[in-house]
């Protein structure tokens, strides 16, 4: 019996095929996602110094969202790491999807981040 890929397994493939092209640096880092079932984080990513300049999540406690896992709170940290990173002097990012489909939740954060300062 053949046994269909998981969704999670795809999207890795996916994710390492993106991550072979794209890199960030300290001038320009790079905006990575990570959706789980329940959260959602964002971090601002050197890939050259292998350092993270800034992150957010919805794991932190004093964001005072209702659910953790929606548009809202998606929203809330595109916001946030936008915020972290202006603080840091970083306007320009590369934009990392995690693998994950524009859509959703995803596009919710990279709208958020945008209209808080961030071009990409």
């Amino acid at each position: 019996m053949i046994t269909k890929p998981d969704k999670n397994m795809t999207r890795k493939k996916r994710h390492a095929r993106v991550r072979a092209k794209l890199s960030g640096t300290e001038s320009r880092p790079r905006l990575n996602v990570f959706r789980s079932n329940k959260h959602i984080y964002a971090q601002l990513i050197d890939d050259l110094n292998g350092v993270t300049l800034a992150s957010a999540s919805t794991k932190e406690n004093d964001l005072g969202l209702e659910g953790t896992a929606n548009l809202e709170a998606a929203k809330k940290i595109g916001e946030l790491v936008a915020k972290r990173a202006v603080e840091k002097g970083v306007k320009s990012v590369v934009f990392d999807r995690g693998g994950y489909l524009y859509h959703g939740r995803v596009k919710a954060l990279a709208d958020a981040a945008r209209e808080n300062g961030l071009e990409f």
